[in-house]
């Protein structure tokens, strides 16, 4: 099993960077949302520096929701799929190396540019950390519950809207939590509470969002 769980981590990776293009669309999507604010609420330090929390990590939810519709696709168009629900390897593994693959090509590299989107919008040093502790957190949260909702969607021909529509009310409660902690932080008020809740969001999504994205593929395959 760990064979072939490197053998997918390792292909996912390959396929990311040969469609390198198509993967940065969410980081130069969430750069875009960042850099509009200042051009829509002007150079005042103050009143950036309050907002940038909330922006960034709103920027970091409208990206993670990029690519979501062809996570599965793909693999269920070309048959790829029902070769893995044919595999002696249990499928919730499988997919939890694609889950793994698509944060580390999608919402890493959102990660590591943080710092910068945080000196454009005037965030203080001091809420740095609080900033990248809760991305680190609620970023794979986010990646795998919304491919939880995608395994839902991947029997339907196209999922338009409704993939979305089905995911933000599952990542509402993350960006909450997200930018509260470092608005509490903000206020001289205890922001670690947040993060560990987000922890534990994150250990339980660990063990079922592969779990439950394998039974709605096997549910939507004929």
């Amino acid at each position: 099993m760990t064979s072939a769980a490197r053998a997918m981590l390792a292909r996912d990776l390959r396929l990311a960077w040969a469609r390198r293009g198509d993967t940065l669309q969410p980081l130069l999507f969430a750069v875009l949302i960042v850099a509009l604010f200042p051009l829509a609420l002007g150079s005042e330090k103050a009143r950036l520096a309050m907002l940038a929390p909330g922006a960034i990590w709103v920027a970091a939810l409208l990206a993670s929701l990029q690519g979501l519709d062809s996570l599965f696709r793909s693999d269920a168009e070309d048959g790829s799929l029902e070769q893995q629900l044919l595999a002696p390897v249990p499928l919730p593994l499988l997919l939890g190396c694609r889950m793994a693959a698509h944060w580390l090509t999608g919402s890493l590299p959102l990660l590591l540019v943080a710092p910068l989107l945080a000196q454009l919008l005037f965030l203080p040093d001091r809420l740095l950390l609080p900033l990248l502790a809760s991305l680190l957190v609620g970023t794979p949260l986010l990646v795998l519950l919304g491919a939880t909702v995608a395994a839902l969607t991947v029997g339907m021909r196209r999922s338009g809207m409704l993939l979305p529509l089905l995911a933000l009310p599952l990542y509402v409660p993350v960006l909450v939590f997200g930018a509260g902690s470092v608005m509490a932080a903000a206020q001289g008020q205890d922001w670690l509470g947040a993060i560990l809740l987000l922890s534990a969001g994150l250990a339980l999504a660990i063990v079922l969002a592969p779990l439950a994205a394998a039974a709605a593929i096997r549910i939507a395959l004929p």
